[in-house]
């Protein structure tokens, strides 16, 4: 288990309690299963132990406790994409728990994905502020990012020495740490569904060494960058989130047109999320063409809030209408999702 590398993991292993009482015996079976892959998994043998996994969740496929050995299993497989999905999944049933977003990212960053780990991590903020592990996580893969564009800057402009004393720092950063990723869960278990989450060791996952060269900075100290008023910026912030969301349902591309959504979004009429994005994607893949067009009327910011107004006009080669709608929007790390949406507001 990693303590204090520069990508702390949280692959979270799941404790494992007596599913029901004494008296339920036709569930003995599948709870002993789920014991006996904890036990095989602790000790090492991790394809008996998924064979019991499976085994498990072909009784209970939605049990998130089975789900999480799993993704925990194919992970120390090196089965990353696998595991991927069952993550995903995770996030896309139990959207209020923080540790599957945080496995994500640990995951994404493994591939070198830093963008995609980002968004993420921010995902496990935003359902559990006080995620410490993410919290830092967070902060190194803005580091990783930034190793990726200083050096950049650097091959471009080799004289460039403010790049030069920034890559210095993060070289400096990362010099006595190797950038990994395990599996260790540092929150409160959550409430919903019914899982305890704890500290266990876990498979370790490497993801690539950044390219830092080695630079001797001069002694130069850059100057801050000069930043536009918060109201201002987050205003416009908000209102670009609109128009990317406008964009991607143009560009009829699903997945991109979902990612606006946060965790917690309301769906309308009261559904499951995954029957209005499975409704969502229907809508969207079935037309040949799509062209939305919003003009924003108004825009109130509130704490970490912002509600949207604008003027919707939608044309596909079947339909057209137009429309005035009202979003409100959640700042989850320095994006904007949506929390709700109403027509006619």
């Amino acid at each position: 288990m990693l303590h204090r590398t520069p990508l702390k993991g949280s692959i979270a292993v799941v404790v494992f309690a007596a599913l029901l009482g004494s008296a339920a015996c036709a569930w003995a079976a599948p709870a002993d299963d789920l014991k006996d892959a904890q036990r095989l998994y602790q000790q090492g043998k991790l394809q008996p132990a998924l064979d019991k996994i499976e085994g498990y969740l072909r009784t209970q496929p939605k049990d998130p406790q089975g789900r999480f050995l799993k993704g925990l299993v194919l992970t120390e497989q090196k089965r990353i994409p696998e595991a991927i999905q069952v993550f995903t999944g995770l996030t896309e049933d139990f959207p209020e728990l923080p540790e599957p977003y945080n496995n994500l990212a640990v995951l994404y960053a493994s591939q070198g994905n830093y963008d995609k780990a980002k968004s993420a991590l921010e995902l496990a903020i935003h359902t559990h502020p006080s995620y410490a592990t993410a919290h830092e996580n967070l902060g190194d893969i803005y580091a990783q990012l930034a190793s990726r564009a200083y050096d950049r800057a650097l091959q471009l402009d080799k004289t460039n020495t403010t790049a030069q004393v920034k890559l210095a720092m993060i070289k400096d950063l990362f010099s006595s740490q190797k950038i990994a990723a395990a599996a260790a869960a540092t929150s409160p278990a959550p409430t919903q569904p019914p899982t305890t989450i704890a500290k266990a060791d876990t498979p370790k996952v490497e993801p690539p060494k950044a390219d830092v060269p080695k630079v001797a900075p001069p002694p130069v100290t850059p100057a801050p960058p000069k930043a536009a008023p918060a109201d201002d910026a987050s205003k416009a912030a908000a209102i670009a989130a609109v128009e990317s969301w406008a964009h991607d349902w143009s560009s009829r591309d699903v997945a991109a047109y979902l990612s606006h959504y946060a965790p917690d979004f309301e769906v309308p009429g009261g559904g499951t999320r995954a029957n209005w994005e499975k409704e969502r994607k229907e809508r969207i893949e079935r037309p040949k063409t799509i062209e939305v067009k919003i003009d924003v009327t108004s825009v109130k910011m509130g704490d970490n809030e912002a509600t949207v107004t604008f003027h919707q006009s939608y044309k596909s080669d079947t339909l057209k209408s137009s429309n005035t709608k009202m979003m409100k929007l959640v700042r989850v790390g320095d994006k904007w999702l949506i929390k709700q949406e109403r027509a006619g507001g």
